[in-house]
């Protein structure tokens, strides 16, 4: 079969990052247009006389020096002479990230950013943006399967064996650029917005999980109420659906519609300048979970994310309301031991761990001593049984006591393994509302009075954090921790 492509663009060498950008849009938006032309076609009537293809932008840049750079940045080496390559896809979503990267690598090595075409199709499904309509009954009812006509995603070119140390380039190269591909980048753009209700523009740097609703209403609450006060540092608020609340600064209107259907871990998210401001997930219960949101959440790069919930206090000691802030895991979830081995430690961040404690200090009115008596420092179970009070307790309790466990619950550890797999600085601080070994469990009313007086207070301490991570330079925040022996150059 005839193959139907558009004139091929001859590579450029740019020492200009939004030269290089602009090269990059060039390509893919001419690309895309090209795959939805001919579709557009075919549900006119008009079938393409081949296999329609267009290909991803693809980013190339050399070291030929073993040479040090000086630079307090954890990101942005080449580490070996050779040619390092990625494909590109959303340019417009990446912008800002992309010239950064650009930017830090010209300045630590020279050189030029070579950017052409790849030689990765671009799948049907991601040329069409997550609002295209596609007139599904008339392209059903031709004779024609649409896999003859157009590229599929293929499997082969989304995997994460590049974030998890495992792709083993060829001698001499081209060794990876960057962590994902284009293909793996598209396949969590779409996902994002089927799982969460909103568009992948609207997640902010900093994120926040959570695992129960109530602590989404009080967000939402506070978030409105900031909107209204005009609030100087958020511009508008998005909800599933995509409905926005623009801040009163700039009139205060509401649009968009909510979904029909609840999605099954609903994101929100108060904007910020340049992505600096802050999205909560509910992410709901278990690791399951914890891992799919993580996996596609982190193609977009975030600058931290945090898990905020709910856990059972494993110390006498503790009283139902107290913090835990982890800095450990017991890694008992399973869903990432086939990338990530238990025998890799997940350390904790100070980053992150000090402006935890600091907003737990700012919130509470608490220092010292004082904040030590409501929050304890120490070591996270995650288990994926929800019911592991009905194991063997003689065993259980062993398991907990050895690793010095403070707390259990259910996504924690997933998602600071995942941080570290991706290069996302993470923590992690809940709050104890039970105490199951025990025997102090809640009683239906005393339930109501924890969640109504410790979600507030809980959830101010997560957001303080935020803004004290926010407020850091980049180069403190990106951990040298989370970084390889042969690092990606992109972050």
């Amino acid at each position: 079969m005839t193959t139907l492509t558009p004139p091929r663009l001859e590579k450029q060498s740019f020492t200009d990052p939004a030269e290089a950008w602009a090269h990059v849009a060039q390509i893919y938006h001419r690309n895309c247009d090209f795959i939805r032309s001919h579709l557009e076609g075919l549900t006119a009537g008009k079938v393409p006389e081949g296999r329609v293809r267009a290909f991803y932008p693809q980013v190339e840049v050399r070291s030929t020096s073993y040479s040090k750079h000086e630079s307090t940045l954890p990101y942005g080496y080449l580490h070996t002479p050779g040619i390092y390559r990625t494909t590109v896809t959303a340019p417009d979503l990446f912008k800002g990230y992309l010239q950064e990267q650009f930017a830090v690598i010209l300045r630590n090595h020279g050189g030029t950013i070579d950017v052409g075409e790849s030689e990765t199709p671009i799948p049907l499904h991601f040329a069409l943006g997550p609002r295209d309509h596609v007139d599904g009954a008339t392209l059903n009812a031709m004779d024609v399967p649409l896999r003859d006509l157009f590229d599929a995603p293929d499997l082969a070119n989304t995997d994460d064996e590049i974030a998890n140390g495992t792709y083993v380039p060829p001698r001499g190269g081209p060794y990876p650029l960057s962590a994902f591909t284009a293909p793996r980048v598209d396949y969590s753009l779409f996902r994002l917005a089927h799982y969460t209700g909103t568009d992948a523009e609207h997640f902010q740097n900093f994120v926040i999980f959570t695992n129960y609703q109530f602590y989404i209403d009080e967000f939402c609450r506070i978030a409105k109420g900031w909107m209204a006060e005009k609030h100087p540092h958020y511009q508008r608020f998005i909800e599933p659906g995509n409905v926005a609340t623009d801040n009163m600064l700039t009139g205060g209107s509401v649009t968009g519609n909510p979904p029909p259907r609840a999605p099954q871990m609903p994101a929100y998210h108060l904007v910020g300048d340049r992505g600096r401001g802050i999205t909560m997930v509910n992410i709901g219960v278990g690791p399951s979970n914890a891992k799919t949101i993580t996996d596609h959440i982190a193609v977009l790069r975030p600058h931290a994310w945090i898990m905020l919930g709910h856990c059972a206090g494993l110390r006498n000691s503790q009283e139902l309301g107290d913090y835990v802030l982890a800095h450990a895991y017991v890694r008992e979830d399973h869903v990432l031991d086939a990338d990530l081995p238990l025998s890799v430690p997940i350390p904790a961040l100070a980053e992150i761990q000090v402006a935890l404690e600091q907003a737990v200090e700012e919130v509470t009115h608490t220092a010292g001593v004082e904040t030590k008596k409501i929050m304890r420092t120490g070591t996270v179970a995650t288990f994926d049984n929800r019911n592991w009070e009905l194991w063997d307790q003689t065993e259980i309790t062993r398991q907990l006591s050895q690793s010095r466990a403070v707390a259990l619950d259910m996504e924690s550890a997933t998602i600071a393994a995942n941080g570290f797999r991706f290069r996302v600085p993470y923590g992690t601080l809940l709050c104890v509302s039970d105490k199951p070994l025990h025997g102090e469990l809640k009683l239906p009313g005393m339930a109501s009075d924890f969640y109504r007086t410790q979600v507030n207070r809980h959830l101010q301490v997560g957001l303080r954090a935020m803004e004290i991570l926010r407020d850091q330079p980049a180069e403190r925040l990106h951990s040298r921790k989370l970084r390889s022996f042969a690092e990606t150059a992109f972050q």
